[in-house]
């Protein structure tokens, strides 16, 4: 026994040399090691994080590849601290790690992105960062800097090298560039926000508005005419963007970089969907921003369009929807990961049914349409790659079911005269988990919510009365902001109805009763 345990201490020591041989032997990745192709710059991004070089910066590069686009994108950090000295040092080279499914079969993809030209930071690079201005062939602004990053602050000023805000950097570079072109209506830009707002483009071109009032004094006789050129020369879109992005694979880094045989330390890992909404600019066409911006043409799923609001319900609703719903269900029924509850014999088909058959059933788009979005969610949940705990899906599950779910029951009521089951099922589901104690395999349940939420459920079920609990948190102004026992007729009767078989039969045998 001795020896064979001096023998298997001897293998691993020897793995572990010869990994850390080969980490010693990999070459560190710049364009000095591997090869970088040149295009002209006319895309700056503000933003440099894991979600705007695994899916932008990805799909500029499928565009270059497959199109006649030939662009290169220069990235500008937005806050003062970031990690354009990372890219640099790398001459902004990076791989993409894709993982998924795809018509039934698992993907799992690297490819080395060379698009970016350059990254500068504003706040100690100011002076390059204007003269991005000057460059005729500039032509799109990207960016992703969060929810917070679209926001007008007017602390700042005109005179500030950069301005703090997001919107103010840009004013201050668009200005420039109307001074330094003289107002030449070709030079204006395409705006393109990937924050995830609803109707992002919108409310960052009231931000950029609200700048130009604030330094309308500073800009004095360029005031009214950079305000004409901005409101007729640029384009401001609005988008959605959807592809998960987990970043930086901290698990396999060691055996992706022996694959691509680089030191590459700003790998992004994604998921293989992807979809971009593009919702085009007032003063332009779809065929204007199509030929602009070809994507379509390189096979990719990027959608111009007229309108992004039904693509943003059917996000919302057939995507974040199941999942708000899924999740109670699956965990009190003894599973903690999303691809086991599709996979599972019971939970796989309740999933279906919320899907398919409720809120698919709410939507306005064509059918087949629905049918492919809804069949891409169920391979995205099937990720073979990813192990999604559905406790993290949990956090906040009452205004999530509020903007997800909510809008479904009342529509299905409105069109088909009845409740749909399995969306109030969840709903019970919801408020069972909030009850929190264990699980019968002894897990904790824990709910993760707002406090006042928290209380509220702890009090009703306190009063052991499943008639009570249901009309408490169906009249919980606080969450719903009316009362759901008095606006949707039947709905008080049929969470208490599902919260007793939940009681009575346990979650896995209560959810066969409605399938």
């Amino acid at each position: 026994m001795g020896m064979e345990n001096a023998r298997k201490k001897e293998i691993e020591k020897r793995k572990y040399i010869t990994t850390k041989q080969i980490m010693k032997e990999l070459k560190s990745l710049n364009k000095r090691t591997a090869p970088k192709s040149v295009a002209p710059e006319k895309i700056i991004q503000f933003g440099e994080g894991n979600f705007l070089r695994a899916f932008v910066d990805w799909i500029v590069w499928n565009m270059n590849k497959k199109t006649d686009f030939n662009g290169s994108v220069v990235v500008v950090q937005p806050l003062a601290n970031g990690m354009v000295d990372w890219l640099n040092g790398q001459d902004c080279l990076y791989h993409v790690n894709l993982q998924g499914k795809e018509n039934g079969q698992p993907v799992n993809t690297l490819e080395r992105i060379d698009v970016i030209s350059r990254c500068l930071n504003p706040y100690s690079q100011n002076q390059a960062f204007m003269a991005l201005a000057e460059q005729p062939e500039m032509r799109f602004i990207i960016s992703n800097t969060t929810e917070a990053g679209i926001a007008f602050d007017d602390s700042c000023k005109f005179t500030d090298a950069p301005a703090a805000s997001y919107p103010g950097k840009l004013v201050q570079l668009l200005f420039h560039r109307y001074k330094f072109f003289e107002g030449d209506p070709s030079k204006g830009m395409i705006l393109m926000p990937c924050e995830l707002i609803f109707l992002n483009g919108h409310h960052l071109k009231e931000c950029i508005y609200q700048y130009i009032e604030l330094w309308k004094e500073d800009m004095g006789a360029d005031y009214e005419g950079f305000k004409a050129w901005f409101t007729d020369n640029c384009f401001v879109c609005a988008t959605l963007v959807d592809r998960i992005v987990p970043g930086f694979p901290r698990d396999t880094i060691k055996e992706i970089q022996e694959k691509v045989c680089y030191k590459d330390n700003l790998v992004v890992k994604a998921e293989s969907f992807h979809l971009w909404v593009i919702e085009k600019a007032e003063n332009m066409t779809v065929e204007q921003m199509q030929d602009e911006f070809p994507a379509h043409k390189a096979g990719l799923h990027v959608l111009i369009t007229d309108n992004e609001k039904p693509y943003h319900e059917r996000k919302v609703t057939l995507l974040n929807g199941p999942h708000t719903v899924l999740s109670p269900v699956t965990y009190l029924s003894g599973v903690n990961i999303v691809r086991d509850a599709c996979e599972h014999p019971v939970l796989g088909k309740y999933i279906h049914k919320v899907q398919f058959d409720e809120l698919m059933q709410t939507l306005n788009l064509p059918m087949d349409e629905l049918q492919k979005f809804a069949a891409d969610v169920l391979e995205r949940f099937e990720n073979p790659f990813v192990d999604h705990q559905v406790t993290s899906i949990m956090l906040n599950s009452f205004p999530k079911y509020e903007t997800r779910d909510l809008p479904g029951v009342k529509i299905y009521l409105e069109r088909k005269g009845e409740l749909p089951q399995g969306l109030v099922f969840g709903l019970a589901a919801i408020i069972t988990y909030y009850k929190g104690g264990v699980r019968e395999d002894g897990a904790p349940i824990q709910p993760n919510d707002d406090q006042k939420i928290i209380d509220k459920l702890q009090e009703l079920w306190a009063t052991g009365d499943t008639q009570k609990v249901a009309e408490g948190v169906l009249g919980f102004d606080y969450i719903w902001h009316e009362d759901l026992n008095k606006t949707v007729p039947g709905l008080t009767e049929l969470v208490k109805k599902d919260l007793d078989l939940i009681q009575e039969k346990g979650m896995l045998e209560a959810v066969k009763t409605i399938l």
